[in-house]
């Protein structure tokens, strides 16, 4: 397994080692012993979540606030995405800073994000099935987000605008600035 720490302290993309064959392939989807050993401490992820999408389907950009707040491991099960982590810790100095990564069920690779962090994704494939490991329970009294299109952060999703689909929750999360 290969881990790299993104520009993002805490933030790291995985990369799996794959075994192929005649007969498929194999790979280790999770491992906890590697990951903590990687990130420098323990995890307990506690909730797995499953999004279906078709292409086009824009999802966050979603965070839980406070004691709520959630550490993520994401990957593509089926399908590809473009994945997005925002830092929005106001003490770090790349808060409002992000990284975009391409997920998918062909290059195999996981995003782990910490608490502290907005996520979203865009799904690229006609059915995309991503996968969220979360090491806090979901609180819907928690849920916050981010705007998709907020000027700040100037994220270009690499799709047309026109041809996005957003839940009507999703469009009305605040800017940025306004956190």
């Amino acid at each position: 397994m290969k881990v790299t720490e993104t520009i993002l302290r805490g933030c790291f993309i995985i990369e799996p080692t794959v075994f192929k064959d005649e007969r498929g392939i194999f790979f280790e989807s999770f491992r906890k012993d590697k990951l903590e050993k990687a990130i420098g401490y323990s995890v307990n992820f506690v909730q797995d979540n499953q999004s279906i999408s078709k292409k086009g389907v824009l999802r966050g950009l979603h965070f839980q606030k406070d004691n709520a707040a959630q550490a993520k491991l994401i990957s593509v099960v089926k399908g590809k995405v473009l994945d997005i982590v925002v830092d929005i810790r106001p003490n770090s100095s790349n808060c409002g800073k992000y990284i975009k990564v391409e997920l998918s069920s062909e290059n195999k690779k996981r995003v782990y994000i910490p608490k502290g962090m907005a996520h979203g994704f865009l799904a690229l494939s006609d059915e995309t099935i991503v996968n969220y490991k979360c090491d806090t329970y979901y609180n819907p009294e928690a849920e916050s987000g981010i705007i998709y299109n907020d000027k700040d952060l100037d994220i270009d999703w690499e799709y047309p605008n026109e041809d996005l689909i957003i839940s009507p929750k999703d469009f009305k999360f605040p800017n940025f600035s306004e956190l």
